[in-house]
């Protein structure tokens, strides 16, 4: 894998913990890519992560679309977002990482920390917004600022447009793999790990298709009903951080150890947390027919290798969870405006067009999803380079 352009880690003075900005790539001088926090986040991490930000910005490289997008960076803070210290932590990192989210980091919400949040923080340290970077690139500023905090503002049955975006991508790239291959939704099984932001609405957005979602898990384990789960009452029962209240639980709901949702017996599991939950030695374990990575890098190379074999298709995050990103430019750049229908519409013709490309490029191509994808970057870089200009400084000729 070739560098990235730039790569910080910073050590906070009041609590030693760590901090890491890498941009991978700029394309007009900008990049995008969230920020997130988590005991025992690593440069490495950061740096995995934001080669798949360039990627997941050049798969939705639409010539004909308003929203051109960006090069790929990410940031991450090693701390547990529930540790009192993280607040003044996330503050600190901000104000150290200031210039480049002034100049060429537009970031937001990732694992473990919500938007406001990270609004919060940023106005703390003097920052006007965290996408400021790419307002220069706006035909009208003020107009596009007010039409994204409108969608902000946008609520579908108490939760906002923006904490819905994401899943109804990975749910559409669900629903596109079970039409490809000819599964009704009624009576497909789904698990799904994490039920945050993205696990929560992939999970409604699933249930409401007429799949049956048969367990979820968050930090106190797996919660499993083999006839399926009510959804709803245990997205109204979380907390801030996606932790069901077991109080609400029905007689026949089943509470399982953490890792059970591996095994459970679904034809989709949905690892929607953190990354690297599948690996070598559990992957013997799954039973489903896809993994749909919600979550970034939830399954090791050497894990998908064996999948493979075993005729497991993974469904790769760089394609998968792209929808979240993308609203916000849709947005800000003016292709959708504040409308929860129209935004989940756009968002459902992107995504279905998306994953189509990448499965028949798979297919063609005799490898799999993830291979697709990258070839299918790897044509798009070249293109967006002569149309934009490189800002990197070892070319575009390689993704690593």
């Amino acid at each position: 894998m070739s560098a990235p352009l730039i790569s910080l880690t910073w050590t906070d003075h009041v609590t030693g913990r760590q901090g890491f900005l890498v941009v991978d790539r700029l394309v007009r001088g900008v990049a995008s890519g969230g920020l997130r926090m988590r005991p025992g986040c690593t440069l490495d991490e950061v740096t995995g992560l934001a080669r798949g930000m360039t990627m997941k910005e050049a798969l939705h490289y639409d010539p004909e679309g308003r929203y051109v997008p960006l090069g790929g960076a990410k940031g991450g803070i090693d701390c547990d977002p529930r540790d009192p210290a993280a607040y003044g932590l996330l503050v600190r990192y901000l104000r150290a990482v200031r210039p480049y989210v002034e100049s060429c980091w537009t970031t937001g919400e990732d694992l473990g920390l919500g938007q406001d949040l990270v609004d919060e923080a940023a106005a703390e340290a003097g920052l006007v917004s965290t996408v400021q970077a790419v307002y220069p690139l706006l035909d009208d500023e003020a107009a596009a600022r007010r039409r994204l905090a409108d969608a902000f503002a946008v609520e579908v049955d108490g939760i906002g447009l923006d904490r819905l975006a994401g899943g109804c991508g990975v749910a559409e790239s669900v629903l596109t793999a079970l039409d490809r291959a000819g599964v009704p939704y009624r009576g497909t099984r789904v698990a799904v790990q994490g039920l945050g932001t993205m696990g929560g609405a992939t999970a409604r957005f699933l249930a409401r298709a007429g799949l049956s979602v048969v367990a979820v898990a968050d930090v106190e384990g797996t919660i499993a009903n083999p006839d399926g789960l009510d959804v709803e009452a245990l997205l109204a029962a979380r907390d801030g951080h996606g932790t069901v209240d077991r109080s609400v639980l029905r007689p026949a709901d089943h509470r399982l150890p953490g890792d059970a949702w591996l095994a459970v017996d679904a034809e989709v599991l949905v690892p929607a947390a953190v990354s690297y939950v599948v690996d070598p030695s559990n992957q013997a374990r799954i039973r489903a027919r896809w993994i749909v990575e919600a979550a970034n890098m939830p399954v090791l190379p050497q894990a998908e290798a064996l999948l493979a074999t075993r005729g497991v298709t993974v469904l790769p995050d760089v394609v998968v969870n792209s929808a979240t990103n993308a609203w916000w430019w849709w947005t800000l750049f003016g292709d959708v405006d504040a409308d929860a229908d129209r935004a989940f519409a756009h968002i459902r013709r992107s995504m279905r067009a998306l994953l189509t490309l990448t499965l028949d490029r798979a297919r063609a191509d005799g490898t799999t999803p993830r291979a697709a994808a990258h070839a299918v970057v790897a044509d798009r870089l070249p293109v967006l380079a002569e149309r934009f200009g490189s800002y990197r400084r070892d070319g575009f000729d390689e993704l690593g």
